[in-house]
């Protein structure tokens, strides 16, 4: 496991106060901290420092945020990077659009920063808790997921998905603490041109549950869903 000092953190804001007082307390917990004040500098920063973290202000000026985080989604270097808005807009669909361009968490202004440290520390476990890829194979906490033979294993359990909730916990678990907007799940795992009903997801999440346990999925009230372990 990685010390603090070795992750790097990006903050991106136009705000001044905000960039400053963000960097003092993440420098007090021993982050690399570099920073941007819009947009376009956060993308040309980002390929620059290669962070593990970027904290991203959605209205910045030149780029938004959520334009940031899409074109740096769409540069495989940036797969796996853990990018996090940080905002004063809280509503619904702010987040939903957030998350739908590849965004891992949305962490609300005014910023409280015992809590900012803590979502932060809880964001880069990941970098340790990634689920480990073995050929046709997912391993993640103690389930193995088969993709070959469509089957998932607890212990000496194998369990039997039909084929949408396999695909389903498939989707969930390659990124663990990702969380999935509802729009983003229809997308990858039923296709856009496919019409199902609002509850398709739900139902799967609870015949998942139902199979492999009640822990491993965590429901995100209005926006989706996330796997846990």
């Amino acid at each position: 496991m990685k010390d603090q000092k070795d992750y790097k953190i990006l903050i991106a804001d136009d705000e001044p106060d905000i960039l400053e007082f963000v960097t003092y307390n993440l420098i007090k917990e021993g982050y690399q901290v570099s920073t941007a004040r819009n947009g376009m500098e956060a993308v040309e920063k980002a390929k620059e420092v290669q962070p593990h973290l970027i904290l991203l202000d959605i209205m910045m000026p030149e780029l938004d945020g959520v334009e940031v985080c899409r074109e740096l989604r769409s540069q495989p270097e940036f797969e796996h990077t853990i990018i996090a808005f940080l905002t004063a807009r809280s509503e619904d669909y702010s987040q939903i659009v957030g998350f739908e361009v590849g965004g891992d968490d949305y962490i609300t202004k005014p910023i409280r920063p015992r809590v900012l440290i803590s979502r932060i520390a809880a964001l880069l476990r990941r970098y340790n808790n990634n689920p480990q890829e073995e050929g046709e194979q997912i391993r993640v906490g103690d389930l193995l997921i088969d993709k070959e033979r469509v089957l998932v294993i607890r212990g000496e359990e194998e369990i039997a998905l039909a084929k949408k909730e396999f695909e389903l916990l498939c989707l969930l678990a390659s990124k663990p603490g990702k969380v999935f907007a509802r729009e983003e799940i229809f997308k990858n795992v039923w296709g856009n041109d496919v019409i199902v009903g609002n509850r398709t997801i739900d139902v799967h999440i609870r015949k998942i549950r139902e199979k492999i346990g009640e822990y491993y999925i965590k429901t995100i009230k209005g926006i989706g869903y996330k796997f846990e372990f």
